[in-house]
Formats: structure tokens, sequence, C-alpha cells
């Protein structure tokens, strides 16, 4: 490994591996190299999808998983971890497990939920895991307006029309800061809300931007991925969600 390489600091992004490239592991590696920070991964799984469905999701074994993790942390000194699809209990206890072991850092949780094309990436159980074992881990979370409705247990519609209860309500139901997505709203000027700590809100609005379905696909992980690429850069935490929706406004892929 270069020097330049070892000198950057190291981020970890532990989810799917998207075949097409735009989302997933994938995105997130690209994000970590275009903002100055040397990217690992850690897969729960392979799919077969394109920007508008997802064929088939092929699991990770929990053994090959645990062995990934401890062979990054035996090596790297992680700064930052981000998860995404992480499937099921199994996988998020595997997670949780290693990382209040391991890891030191920060951790920038994207709640994989469902897919913009309806498959369910993250089952009952493991949305409950999430909540009770990595959660408590996290810096930040960052659902989308789906996803709050999900972790709210609220009607469908819920967080789009009340965003600013919604990101409180999650905020105190989860512990954690919360940014909450707001590109499934309806309009040409989107809103995004950022809980923090001391449960202070900061909005972030941008303009709705043309993309087409392949530039659409996973602005969610290269969001958070870019989140968690900032707090790596020593990034107090508004700065890096600021930073972070800069850069994807400008960069599309």
């Amino acid at each position: 490994m270069s020097d330049v390489m070892m000198a950057r600091p190291v981020c970890l992004t532990i989810g799917g591996s998207d075949s097409c490239g735009g989302a997933g592991i994938q995105a997130d590696l690209r994000v970590f190299d275009r903002l100055g920070v040397y990217g690992c991964s850690a897969i729960t799984a392979l799919t077969a999808q394109n920007p508008l469905h997802i064929a088939r999701i092929e699991p990770v074994s929990l053994a090959q998983l645990d062995a990934e993790l401890h062979a990054l942390f035996d090596y790297y000194d992680v700064a930052v971890v981000k998860t995404g699809m992480l499937l099921d209990a199994e996988h998020v206890a595997v997670v949780s497990g290693l990382l209040a072991e391991l890891h030191h850092g920060s951790l920038v949780v994207d709640p994989v939920m469902i897919s913009s094309s309806g498959s369910v990436l993250l089952d009952q159980g493991g949305v409950a895991a999430l909540r009770g074992a990595l959660l408590p881990q996290a810096a930040l979370i960052t659902p989308n307006l789906d996803e709050a409705d999900a972790l709210l247990g609220q009607p469908s519609g819920y967080a789009a029309d009340s965003p600013v209860e919604a990101v409180k309500a999650l905020r105190e139901a989860l512990g954690c800061p919360v940014l909450l997505k707001g590109g499934h709203a309806d309009g040409d000027m989107l809103l995004d809300l950022l809980c923090d700590e001391e449960e202070g809100i900061h909005r972030f609005t941008h303009i709705r931007q043309c993309w087409s379905a392949g530039e659409g696909h996973g602005t969610g992980c290269r969001l958070a991925s870019a989140v968690a690429a900032g707090l790596a850069n020593q990034m107090p935490l508004v700065p890096a969600v600021e930073a972070a929706i800069a850069f994807l406004q400008e960069c599309t892929a």
C-alpha cells in the first residue's frame, strides 16, 4: 500500500454489493476515494440488480462476514464505519457485536430497509436488532421518509407531511442524531433535516435534480458515505452533513 493511501483516514463500509455499481458497497467506495479517505468493505449480501429492480439477493454467510470484519480491524485503524444493507437480525448481530468489541470511532447507520423498487432489504427481526444493538453505537442514522415512517410505526406519509415532528421523534426514540432525508417528498424544493446531539434542528434545502433512474439510484448510500468521509476527515457533524449534501447535489455518480 502506498504512503499516500496509508496517510488517509480509513472508512469501512458494511453492506450489500450492487451488481450495477450505483449503490451499496461500490458507490460507497467511490465516494470515499473522491473525498480523500481510504475505503475498505465488508459485504453482507450479493445482489443481482439494475437501477430499476433487484432480481436476486444472496446473503453472505455469517462466518464470512465475521472473518472479513476481523481481518480489517486486525490491520486498519478504522476512523469511521458506515453500514448499509444488513438483511436480518443475524447479520445485524454479527456487525453490532464486532463493532462494539473492535471499533472505537464513529458509526453512521443508513437503515436500508426497502429498495425504491419495493424489495425488502431488512426484515422485521433485523429492524428490531438494529434498534436494540446497533443504533446505541451510532453517531448518526440517515433514514429516508419511508424508513422514518417504519421506524416510528407511523402510517406511510407521516414523515413527509410532518418532517420536523418526525425527526424529533426519531431522535428521542433512537437516542442518536438523525438526518431525515427528504428526497422522496413531492415538489421541486427538497428538505433534509438534521436533529443533532443536543436535539437542535438544522435545515438543508436544495432543488430537486432532474436525474435519470441510473443517476438517482443509490443517492441515499452516497449521502451517508459522504457524511462518514467528512467525519473521518475530522469535520464536526453539522458541517459534515452540509458538505455531504452539497457533494451529492454536485456529483450524481
